[in-house]
């Protein structure tokens, strides 16, 4: 049987770029190579896209200016009736090549990939891809939409309201009289849209939420407003699936600030597997079987009502004094795809990424059922005669 070609997408118009690409290469280097032929495609910050077998190395990407010139620039994106995508790309020695895509696996963090807006275009291109569609993906990352989502369905959550940039620039004692009418201090202050800890403060009095606010709105157009839930326990679980989700063992982030921001997230966290004073995670968590169950199937809902599909990683927080559960957010494409805590569950990686593949093509299946056009005669009237009358 033909292998498969696989297309993994990374790096992107995101402040998680960097992160991005490490979790590009953890799936190249872990996908079962005997299966799958992979091409690596990276979009630079400025939003260009490029391959080549330069980009393999992650070591190339110390420098990302010599990226241009070593790779090879696809300028176009083109759609072929089998279901596959053909990169037109051309070389800085002007040498034009076409490499076919049969299955394409983004994993891009954030804005331009984790938001709805690279799944648009693979939909429109129709081409197989893993991990959420767009409704999930933009809700996912819409942490206003996630929260009412979340709570329409009865999941618990914290406390929250929001606010507009624009409200914020044009009357800012207004929000702090509603927020303040609405929440107790103190809060987290973040941007709606974003899929990092980048721009999340702490506020624990009215002159630090203004503060606050001030650096969150640089980075989206709504601010969301929460209620901490103080000396929380983070514990984070993935789900695996579309139809019949399951959930991963639990794990809890250790981090020695009074909230995990982007530094112990990404740098810190990743040194290490187990516990330690300098951050990290506990896998499992140690949590009592209840405690754990109870989180794995709110995971599992959570994935559920956001209709999302191969894989996400659910984070929580944990009230130690009540062992109170709040889903905290979802996240549609979860750092390293959480493979980690599939390790844990009895997974491998190299078969977390085969699962996500066999996902990605069940589901482009299934979407072969949906009617998409019908044959109507209503272009066979006359419009001329019926342009006065408003009417078909």
């Amino acid at each position: 049987m033909k292998k498969k070609t696989i297309g993994v997408i990374f790096g992107s118009r995101s402040v998680e770029h960097e992160i991005s690409i490490i979790t590009g290469h953890q799936v190249m280097d872990a996908i079962d190579k005997y299966k799958y032929n992979v091409v690596p495609i990276y979009i630079s910050k400025a939003g260009e896209w490029f391959t080549g077998t330069y980009l393999l190395d992650i070591n190339n990407f110390k420098n990302l200016d010599l990226i241009s010139l070593k790779t090879s620039k696809i300028v176009n994106l083109k759609f072929v009736s089998k279901n596959s995508l053909f990169l037109e790309t051309k070389s800085s020695f002007l040498k034009t090549d076409k490499i076919e895509i049969d299955i394409a696996f983004p994993v891009i963090h954030g804005t331009f990939g984790e938001d709805g807006k690279i799944q648009g275009l693979f939909e429109m291109l129709n081409i197989p891809y893993v991990g959420a569609g767009v409704t999930s993906s933009a809700i996912g990352m819409d942490k206003i939409l996630m929260k009412d989502v979340f709570k329409s369905n009865n999941l618990p959550i914290v406390n929250y309201t929001w606010i507009k940039r624009k409200e914020w620039e044009t009357d800012p004692a207004s929000c702090i009289t509603k927020v303040e009418s609405m929440l107790k201090y103190p809060m987290f202050v973040k941007p709606a849209n974003l899929g990092s800890s980048v721009g999340i403060n702490k506020a624990e009095n009215k002159d630090k939420l203004t503060e606050t606010i001030e650096i969150a709105k640089f980075y989206d157009s709504r601010i969301i407003i929460e209620e901490s839930v103080e000396s929380a326990k983070e514990i984070n679980c993935a789900v695996l699936g579309n139809n019949e989700p399951i959930a991963s063992t639990c794990e809890e982030v250790m981090t020695w600030k009074s909230f995990l921001d982007y530094d112990s997230k990404y740098i810190s966290g990743q040194k290490s597997k187990t516990s330690s004073k300098r951050g990290g995670h506990i896998i499992p968590a140690a949590l009592s079987a209840s405690v754990a169950k109870n989180i794995q199937t709110l995971a599992v809902e959570a994935f559920k009502v956001v209709d999302c599909r191969g894989i996400a990683r659910i984070d929580f927080l944990l009230d130690p004094k009540t062992n109170k559960i709040y889903i905290n957010e979802i996240n549609t494409m979860p750092g390293a795809i959480s493979y980690y805590l599939w390790e844990a569950s009895g997974i491998s990686f190299t078969k977390l990424i085969d699962n996500l593949i066999n996902l990605a093509l069940e589901s482009f299946e299934d979407s072969k059922r949906n009617i998409t056009s019908i044959d109507t005669k209503v272009l066979l009237q006359d419009f001329r005669s019926n342009r006065n009358s408003n009417k078909l």
